[in-house]
């Protein structure tokens, strides 16, 4: 069930990559769902996801704030 929770989110973030605001939000709700190994595991995507799209570079914030 956990693993299904990953994937949707990296489903769901996918998606909304052309909002950066709606991105963020949606890295934040993934923050306070996902256990803390597929936390670390969303960091390793989402660095790779947001390398070629700088818009979105700001929402790793959250994560490494956290």
């Amino acid at each position: 069930m956990a693993r299904a929770m990953f994937e949707y989110t990296k489903t769901v973030l996918t998606k909304v990559s052309f909002n950066s605001e709606l991105f963020c939000r949606e890295v934040e709700k993934a923050m306070e769902r996902l256990l803390p190994h597929e936390i670390h595991e969303l960091m390793i995507w989402l660095r790779s996801f947001t390398s070629n799209k700088p818009e979105l570079l700001v929402c790793l914030n959250i994560i490494e704030l956290k």
